[in-house]
């Protein structure tokens, strides 16, 4: 596990490693680049879940499932939100069901975590999770960067969850069109890197007014550019941090 500066959760957690490129949310992909460095500083679990294209790091598609990583948590007694997988996708169809269980074995036993578990295969989440226990601390999500991915919702939606949230992250278009009905969180966030595309104020603006109408918590986490900081994360002159509030259900926290 390692602190981290994603301003919406407060440390990450890898028990799997690699992923797979899926839709156009993933060309810049932070953690292909993390995956190459890590691979090139002789990091064994990064080793060959990458390869060069194009000038840049790409995923190869491959995963690999950390067991040395799986009771980090367990050492870790002061409470934190942890997001789970930043390096791959737990929900990746190579990553086994059995493994998916030792992982929601090692959550039920850290209660005083908060565990966020963010996936662009919402389906398999979908059919995974009503054979795992409902876990007050394990949050669920799927990230949606256009109105062509939207359909992630009606996966995300029925999935049996104590807190169901969206990543609208990176941004690359209008999602005016999205239902919020059924969750309780959105992110979003502007691409940042070195061929980060450019996101348009009308389009966070079009989310927080959903968020505001559906009674969904807005995080707007930065605008996004060369460097994640360059552009700030203040909308409207100020910073909106709000998360689902878990003593009072499903209720906005102050912003």
């Amino acid at each position: 596990m390692a602190q981290t500066s994603i301003e919406w959760t407060d440390a990450t957690w890898n028990p799997v490693a690699g992923c797979a490129i899926v839709s156009p949310g993933c060309s810049n992909c932070y953690a292909m680049r993390m995956a190459a460095r890590l691979e090139a500083m002789g990091q064994p679990k990064y080793q060959g879940l990458t390869r060069r294209s194009g000038g840049r790091a790409v995923w190869e598609g491959k995963v690999r499932c950390d067991e040395s990583s799986l009771e980090v948590p367990l050492r870790w007694l002061k409470p934190r939100r942890i997001f789970v997988n930043s390096m791959s996708d737990l929900f990746h169809p190579e990553v086994p069901e059995e493994f998916v269980v030792r992982v929601w074995s090692i959550m039920s036993e850290c209660p005083q975590h908060t565990f966020q578990i963010l996936t662009k295969r919402p389906e398999r989440m979908r059919t995974l999770a009503p054979n795992l226990p409902l876990l007050p601390n394990v949050w669920l999500g799927t990230s949606v960067e256009s109105a062509d991915y939207l359909f992630r919702l009606d996966e995300l939606r029925p999935t049996p969850a104590a807190v169901r949230f969206v990543s609208f992250e990176p941004l690359l278009g209008s999602v005016a069109a999205a239902n919020l009905r059924g969750l309780h969180w959105a992110i979003v966030g502007g691409e940042s890197g070195p061929r980060a595309r450019p996101m348009s104020q009308t389009w966070v603006e079009e989310i927080e007014q959903l968020c505001r109408a559906a009674g969904v918590a807005f995080f707007f986490k930065q605008w996004g550019g060369a460097r994640p900081k360059s552009g700030g994360r203040k909308l409207y002159g100020h910073e909106w941090s709000q998360f689902p509030e878990p003593s009072a259900p499903y209720a906005l926290a102050t912003r």
